[in-house]
């Protein structure tokens, strides 16, 4: 019979709350999850339809809320300000020590700052957690303006949030297109022109320079890159995430830009594991970046270690790349690997709607013609369709010759597969 183990969890997150309740399905482990974010586990994706109104805090909790009892599962309402390995102890903020057998660490990711001058003024912020959205509440109230600066997901999310209330937004993104360091040039276009289609104030090539501040320690401004004053009463700093592992300095445990993790997510340290956003593994499968910061991944990591932790090793397999969003009101899916730039040796197909709000892209490996990635914008596609598709190397010809199997609305989508397979046919010729 396993020796029943003393496993501590840091971190609430989908990661995190995954690998306990794998574990406490395989296992009597004691388990104790540690985290200062809330008293339950939630879905982070959730924030911005809080704010908007769209949803209650309790709508986002996927479990009930005696989750923790049922599962005898402890939470532990703090945070860990170091780990010792040698020990196998962390301390937590109120000077706690705490023992552990096995240790995950899932702490996610913290919003990226760069140093600029006002950056830490009064209304100034990211949105990662659930304090920066009830942050986000108190610092909205009443404004007349907002700036958003970057050009990711997190910065077009919460675009929409300020404008759910009314509050005019100017937008600042570096890049001459929306996000087209992952978007192709057509589908980085048509968020353009939707981003400007719900007026907001949209500059590209425009960076931030600095951040004023009034008498009493608010933003009051914020001042361009060729000097433009833009007044404003809240920033927030939408420039991308890091792992968050500052807590980690001196531990011992390898480090990168996030935590160094093998095939098992095991770090240097044998007994401790990292998960989610805050790991970075040694070898990525080709194609996949080391450091990957979306939902299902994270998920898949914590079924991965609870495996291994209960007795049954288990590698890590991320399977075909799968991530979504949504741009206002278009849905946004991409399967498989699509670039943003165009790869010798790889072709696509481009079909886009007149009105500008759909838009399909299949690619396709020139010699063999098997499928490679899908993007898709305003249609949904079933996963397990271009899954299997994907793992099967299917050919460009079935691929498009079956589209309405990959759409939740056949019906609907039979006048777009139409144009779709003629633009095909065109490109065949």
């Amino acid at each position: 019979m396993t020796q029943e183990k003393n496993i501590i969890i840091i971190g609430n997150g989908v990661s995190g709350i995954t690998a306990a309740r794998h574990i406490r399905k395989r296992s009597n482990h004691r388990i104790i999850v540690i985290s200062a974010e809330t008293d339950h586990f939630f879905s982070r994706t959730a924030l911005m339809y809080i704010y908007m109104g769209h949803m209650k805090y309790e709508h986002t909790k996927p479990y009930e809320d005696w989750f923790w009892e049922k599962n005898r599962i402890e939470l532990r309402r703090a945070y860990v300000s170091k780990v010792n390995p040698d020990s196998n102890t962390v301390l937590l903020d109120s000077g706690e020590q705490m023992n552990y057998d096995e240790l995950i660490i899932a702490t996610g990711s913290a919003s990226n700052k760069f140093g600029w001058p006002g950056q830490d003024l009064k209304g100034v912020q990211g949105l990662y957690n659930y304090q920066d959205l009830e942050l986000m509440e108190a610092s909205t109230n009443g404004i007349e303006r907002a700036v958003v600066v970057g050009g990711g997901l997190i910065g077009i999310e919460m675009v929409e949030m300020l404008l759910s209330r009314q509050i005019p937004v100017t937008f600042l993104i570096r890049e001459d297109s929306f996000w087209n360091n992952v978007l192709p040039k057509e589908e980085s276009e048509m968020i353009n022109r939707h981003i400007r289609s719900h007026h907001v104030d949209f500059r590209l090539k425009t960076e931030l320079k600095e951040i004023l501040s009034d008498e009493i320690g608010t933003v009051r401004a914020v001042v361009t890159g060729d000097g433009e004053e833009i007044p404003c009463q809240f920033v927030g700093l939408t420039v991308g995430v890091h792992p968050n592992i500052s807590f980690l300095k001196d531990s011992g445990i390898e480090t990168n830009k996030g935590i160094l993790v093998d095939s098992h997510l095991r770090t240097s340290i044998p007994n401790i594991y990292a998960l989610g956003d805050c790991a970075e593994l040694r070898k990525p499968q080709p194609s996949r970046r080391s450091i990957e910061a979306v939902w299902y991944t994270g998920k898949m990591m914590g079924e991965t270690v609870a495996a291994t932790i209960c007795g049954q090793p288990t590698e890590y397999n991320a399977g075909i790349w799968y991530n979504s969003a949504k741009f206002f009101d278009i849905e946004y899916q991409t399967y498989g690997y699509v670039s943003a730039q165009p790869i010798t040796g790889e072709e696509s197909l481009y079909w886009e709607s007149i009105d500008g709000i759909r838009s399909l892209r299949i690619v396709f490996n020139s010699a063999t013609k098997s499928v490679v990635g899908f993007n898709a914008f305003g249609i949904r596609l079933r996963h397990h369709v271009c899954d299997k598709w994907l793992r099967n190397s299917a050919s460009i010809d079935e691929v498009v010759s079956n589209l309405g199997s990959a759409n939740f609305d056949p019906e609907f989508f039979k006048k777009f597969e139409k144009e779709v397979q003629t633009q095909f046919q065109s490109l065949s010729a």
